[in-house]
């Protein structure tokens, strides 16, 4: 044959084989990304000795037709399904694997206790006590279910759960769902509203690069364990709502930090499994959806927005002091409305393998920012307030090499306020290019400690607010002052929650700007706003733009009021396939979604010089102006949805069907009762759809009008963003004719 086609021939093989081992490698690394293991209790049967009722305060108890049903003023606060174990057990472990924050469940169970009998309801005094067993596969527990009512307010009353199951490592408690009743909430969740169908674990961690998106989710896994899924979150907690207006939450008490699963994945059941052998819930009806949430956050107390706030829009900026001098004046003679800058690098910049990052040493870097104390007068002369970053890990700054400031690290080791290691060593932790150890907030001495820095260090620099980062990577085998990490990490993040409270009140300012993005139960009570973590810089459904609508949505049905996200996205990589950098449009429609929204703030990203910023350019500046006047011609009604949102726990940004029943619709939102808003959500888009409620809607900025009660495709030009008001409400003309003034 002649030496072309033998040569040929080989190529052929060797690429045959290259394509083998290209795909066996493609599986064995497959096979490698960690995974939640869950296996929910399915519940059993149950055996209910005879029928009987009692009343827990204005709550009505009766074990009927093989059931449990408890009603409120007739109307349904809790029920079982017929036959079905509203009590379930399991014995058995735990186990989670970490990377970087990541963290991954492997339930083993040793025994499952799926079947129930209640052998007796008593009332004594004002409290239901149920007992019974649990039983199954050869093992039983005994357990004891108190129902009381509560009160939240002087015309406000939870029906309160008791459990206790001795013996047990975890207990389940399963509710009946009526056919077509949808399940909401349970904290921030980057996906459609309706969790029916879904199982969800209740753990705060890192939210994941792409979450679903390929190639770029297997990538990341491949490569960091990173790429996430539907479920990972930095902000979980065991709440939920449905559309038939309940509330079900656990208690915020120790317990309450168990690691849970939600188990949503059977028609007609909802289940939460706590692994503890006690629990404590509540559980609320109302009318409506935000009557129930009203309720469930009755007697809750939050800080307020601080004022300035919302007049503006707060510039993510880094660099420098001259940078920020010059930005903020091209931004300003662009005609943008500027309230705040926010400057993370405050401390100064270090450089890894994924990008910009910021040297956690909680001290100004003079160098970096020079006549820093001058640059907060002249910002502050000019009406724009400074806003800078912190986190609850601490690293040794002497690789940076300024013997200058203080050395929290070394202060934190000495006095053994760090997180340790079963050995009782600081728990060093990998970041991704660099080792930092996590601040123990069990321990009230570190408390005490870390909020004077906060108090002294950051806000006393000039700062009047910051991003309170991270709160979500207390490893599960770590030693602590007080407490087993198996109940500690979920409540982490309200720890956390709480020092920050405590660092603002000590430096006398109790509208402290501080946001943060991990958050549990009790959080929303410490800190005025929540962010929505960090996005790809994309409109992707899994980890873009529209996660974000999605994960703002949930956290604010699950009880935290006031979201916003960062315009333009947070994280840029470069995953060989594809180098993934914000498509032009991207910051633009993504400022134009959050001028309708809370609060309206940039940020530059991981990856500040690959990717086009809101100042690059006077066609990107003018953009945000635009963006930016809208927002603060929205001031006057969007402050009393705030203030509405602070003082009951109804959130500001609202799902449609939560205004207006019926119209279903996920990637749109109203703030407040009164302005609806849909997103564009594509690259290169010049129209959106809208699901309009019924009525005649007027656009916001435009006036021409649509009929309601259909979903249709409104023109949505780059320079117009799609807003709508009820034609005929008055507060609607109000809105119309402030932003027209603008």
């Amino acid at each position: 044959k002649p030496l072309w086609r033998r040569l040929l021939k080989w190529l052929l093989i060797l690429l045959l084989v290259l394509v083998v081992l290209a795909v066996a490698a493609g599986i064995y690394l497959w096979t490698q990304i960690p995974t939640d293991s869950l296996d929910p209790i399915k519940p059993g049967t149950l055996s209910i000795a005879e029928p009987a009722s009692a009343s827990a305060g204005n709550y009505d108890v009766e074990l009927t037709d093989n059931a449990l049903r408890i009603t409120q003023n007739g109307r349904i606060a809790w029920q079982t399904q017929p036959g079905v174990a509203f009590l379930s057990a399991g014995q058995g472990t735990v186990d989670f694997e970490e990377h970087l924050g990541y963290f991954w469940a492997d339930v083993q169970r040793s025994a499952t206790m799926p079947n129930q009998t209640v052998d007796s309801l008593e009332q004594k005094g004002p409290l239901v006590r149920i007992r019974g067993t649990l039983s199954g596969e050869g093992a039983s527990v005994d357990y004891t279910m108190t129902l009381l009512s509560i009160p939240k307010s002087a015309r406000v009353r939870a029906l309160q759960m008791n459990v206790e199951a001795s013996g047990a490592d975890s207990v389940v408690l399963t509710a009946g769902i009526a056919n077509g009743e949808k399940l909401y909430g349970l904290g921030e969740q980057y996906r459609p509203l309706d969790l029916s169908g879904s199982i969800t674990p209740i753990l705060p961690r890192e939210q994941g690069v792409g979450r679903g998106e390929q190639p770029l989710t297997y990538l990341a896994d491949v490569t960091q364990k990173a790429g996430g899924n539907l479920t990972t979150t930095y902000a979980a907690w065991p709440s939920y709502l449905t559309s038939e207006n309940k509330a079900f939450t656990f208690a915020d008490t120790e317990a309450s930090g168990a690691f849970t699963i939600a188990d949503f994945s059977r028609n007609g059941q909802a289940s939460l499994e706590a692994w503890a052998p006690t629990i404590s819930a509540e559980a609320f009806v109302a009318e409506d959806l935000a009557g129930v949430m009203a309720k469930r956050e009755t007697g809750r107390t939050r800080p307020p927005l601080a004022d300035w706030a919302q007049r503006g829009a707060i510039l993510g900026l880094q660099g420098g002091t001259e940078k920020v001098r010059t930005v903020v004046k091209e931004m300003q003679d662009a005609g943008a409305e500027i309230s705040g800058v926010w400057l993370q690098d405050w401390t100064g910049k270090r450089v890894t393998s994924f990008g910009d990052r910021l040297w956690w040493t909680w001290q100004l870097d003079r160098q970096r920012y020079p006549g820093w104390k001058k640059l907060v007068r002249d910002l502050n002369a000019d009406g724009i307030q400074v806003t800078t970053y912190i986190n609850p890990w601490l690293v040794d700054p002497a690789p940076k090499g300024d013997t200058s400031i203080r050395n929290l690290y070394e202060e934190a080791v000495e006095k053994g306020y760090t997180v340790q290691t079963q050995s009782g060593q600081p728990y060093m932790m990998d970041q991704n290019g660099f080792d930092a150890v996590l601040v123990d907030f069990t321990n009230p001495d570190a408390v005490d400690w870390y909020a004077d820095v906060i108090a002294q260090d950051v806000l006393g620099a000039g700062a009047v607010g910051f991003m309170a980062d991270f709160g979500e990577a207390l490893p599960f085998d770590a030693k602590l002052f007080d407490g087993d990490p198996l109940l500690v990490h979920n409540q982490y993040p309200q720890l956390w929650a709480s020092v920050v409270r405590e660092g603002c009140d000590r430096a006398g300012q109790p509208d402290c700007m501080a946001f943060m993005r991990s958050a549990f139960l009790g959080s929303a009570e410490q800190v005025p706003m929540m962010w929505a973590g960090d996005q790809m810089v994309n409109y992707a459904d899994q980890d873009g733009m529209a996660s974000a609508v999605y994960g703002m949505l949930s956290g604010g049905l699950s009880g935290s009021p006031l979201w916003h996200s960062d315009i333009g996205g947070y994280t840029s990589i470069n995953a060989v396939v594809k180098n993934y950098v914000r498509p032009p449009e991207l910051n633009q429609r993504w400022a134009q979604m959050q001028a309708f929204g809370v609060m309206m703030r940039t940020h530059e990203g991981n990856r500040p010089a690959q990717n086009q910023q809101v100042y690059d350019t006077p066609d990107t500046r003018a953009a945000f102006a635009e963006a930016s006047k809208i927002y603060a011609a929205l001031y006057p009604y969007r402050k009393t949805v705030i203030d509405e949102a602070v003082a009951t726990g109804v959130p500001a940004m609202r799902p449609t069907w939560m205004v207006f029943p019926g119209t279903d619709a996920d990637l749109q939102f109203f703030l407040g009762d009164h302005l609806l808003m849909a997103p564009v959500l594509a690259e290169g888009a010049t129209s959106v759809e809208v699901s309009f409620p019924p009525g005649t809607w007027v656009h916001a900025l435009t006036g021409q009008t649509f009929q309601g009660d259909q979903t249709l495709t409104v023109p949505a030009p780059l320079d117009t963003p799609a807003a709508f008001v009820l034609q005929g409400d008055p507060v609607g003309e109000q809105i119309v004719e402030e932003l027209a003034a603008r």
